[in-house]
């Protein structure tokens, strides 16, 4: 994350490096102009069920503000830059952040807390092939391999909707990650990842 004019100054980030974990408040930016809703359906019931907004983290929000913990891996200073780098980010390119906390496990983690709905975290319910077009597609691109691994883990938790699951079809599943568009089908508990194609900028 690189900070802009303003929130670029080393002594504002002084002290920050000894932790190992951020909260990242930002923005939904490309919610806004859908609005949000009083009701949404959570990928983790499948689609089939509706919650209240605030009983979920649905990006349909009355203030599109959004709230991410991820790992501090290191702070570069560079010629007045200055640059967060960090894993487990959950953001899109260009999301705005608009605030920095450090985590504190003796408070931000409570003890016996109750989830919910979320209760557990979600399973790997799919073994992850990828075409021979898609290999080459992903190695053709500077950040094929880390991409690669991130498919796997993300449609190994089978993101289709849950009325979708048990049916056999073969339709093509597709998300947008890294400025690529990726596709898949799904036969029996087999995902093959078909196609992983690039935007033009």
């Amino acid at each position: 994350m690189e900070m802009q004019p303003g929130f670029d100054k080393p002594e504002l980030f002084e002290g920050l490096e000894a932790f190992s974990h951020i909260w990242i408040s930002f923005i939904f930016h490309q919610c806004i102009s859908q609005g949000w809703r009083e009701r949404v359906r959570p990928p983790r019931l499948g689609g089939n069920q509706s919650k209240g907004v605030f009983a979920t983290r649905s990006p349909f929000r009355p203030n599109h503000l959004g709230l991410s913990v991820v790992q501090l891996d290191r702070i570069v200073l560079d010629q007045g830059r200055v640059c967060l780098h960090v894993r487990g980010v959950d953001l899109l390119n260009g999301t705005p952040v608009v605030d920095i906390k450090p985590y504190l496990p003796y408070v931000d983690r409570v003890e016996g807390a109750v989830a919910g709905f979320a209760a557990d975290r979600p399973q790997v319910r799919l073994e992850v092939v990828f075409s021979v077009s898609a290999k080459e597609q992903l190695q053709r691109l500077s950040s094929g391999e880390m991409l690669k691994h991130l498919i796997e883990q993300l449609v190994a938790l089978d993101p289709r909707p849950a009325y979708q699951t048990n049916t056999a079809t073969d339709r093509v599943y597709g998300m947008h990650l890294e400025n690529c568009n990726v596709r898949w089908q799904v036969e029996d508990d087999v995902a093959t990842v078909i196609a992983v194609e690039a935007e033009l900028e």
